[in-house]
């Protein structure tokens, strides 16, 4: 059993992990509050782009945007993957991950061969390790998402798609239920489906200035572009939440540890005690 002296120290070590702990989960609590709020407020926007787009897309047969234009064989998948930059945000990284590798896998299976953007240092370092081919990657993206920041990446992507260099593009995220859970999903960005767009209320009629491929050009790039930017905001409210109950739980079981550490340290400081009474007494008798 190890001595008073160390079951002290490891006290004050757990204590002093305690106060870390729990001071992160301060932090992350008020961190979560402002990145759904951002999350909240992007929704109006990612609404309105997606309602003018369907319109834009449903008044022009003549005219096909790429984006719109399902491949027929599928040899090469796109996939950007959002993960946080820092750790200690519990299984939100991994449950990400697991569900990209196991979509890997099935692609591979089937031939398919991809290309990755990474969002975040997580996924980065997770993809390098698989040996996967990174086209493009953001990383320290803050505690607020910036469009600037994601412009360069966003765009080998959507250029990739344009230019036939994939087939198809695919985004991993996590997606904010609420503050206790989080869940991964995976969506397919491009070729944008009717079931994405949704059916416009009516036949809406629109005269082209310049012409109907630029205006279309210009309005599906930023409805892609918007899609990306509110996963990211989904991912960054869902890592501040999973991050808050991981320190809660770390500082929950520090007091635990606290608990029995003090429980340990006072049995072996009463069994020294009653030791060297029974010392005293033996030599009392024995004189």
């Amino acid at each position: 059993m190890p001595g008073s002296k160390e079951i002290r120290t490891k006290i004050k070590s757990v204590q002093n992990t305690r106060k870390i702990t729990k001071a992160m989960e301060m932090v992350a609590a008020s961190k979560m509050r402002k990145a759904q709020e951002r999350m909240r407020a992007a929704r109006p926007y990612g609404e309105k782009i997606r309602n003018v787009a369907a319109h834009i897309s449903h008044a022009n047969p003549e005219y096909r945007h790429p984006f719109l234009v399902a491949r027929d064989t599928v040899k090469k998948v796109g996939i950007i993957i959002i993960t946080t930059d820092k750790g200690l945000c519990g299984g939100l990284n991994t449950n990400v991950q697991r569900l990209a590798l196991t979509k890997l896998k099935e692609w591979e299976s089937e031939g398919e061969s991809f290309e990755v953007c990474c969002i975040g240092n997580k996924g980065l370092g997770f993809m390098q390790r698989l040996g996967a081919n990174i086209v493009s990657h953001v990383t320290q993206m803050g505690d607020r998402p910036q469009m600037e920041k994601l412009i360069g990446a966003i765009k080998v992507m959507l250029d990739g798609y344009t230019t036939d260099r994939f087939d198809r593009l695919m985004i991993f995220y996590t997606k904010f239920i609420n503050t206790m859970k989080q869940e991964p999903v995976l969506e397919q960005l491009l070729p944008l489906s009717g079931e994405k767009l949704g059916a416009p209320e009516g036949a809406w009629d629109y005269i082209y200035e310049p012409e109907a491929k630029v205006v279309l050009d210009q309005v599906l790039m930023r409805y892609v572009e918007a899609i990306i930017f509110q996963a990211l905001s989904e991912n960054m409210a869902s890592e501040q939440s999973a991050r808050m109950v991981a320190m809660k739980s770390a500082s929950d079981n520090a007091g635990n540890v606290i608990d029995e550490l003090t429980l340990i340290y006072n049995k072996t400081r009463q069994a020294a005690i009653t030791k060297e009474l029974s010392e005293i007494v033996g030599g009392a008798a024995a004189v």
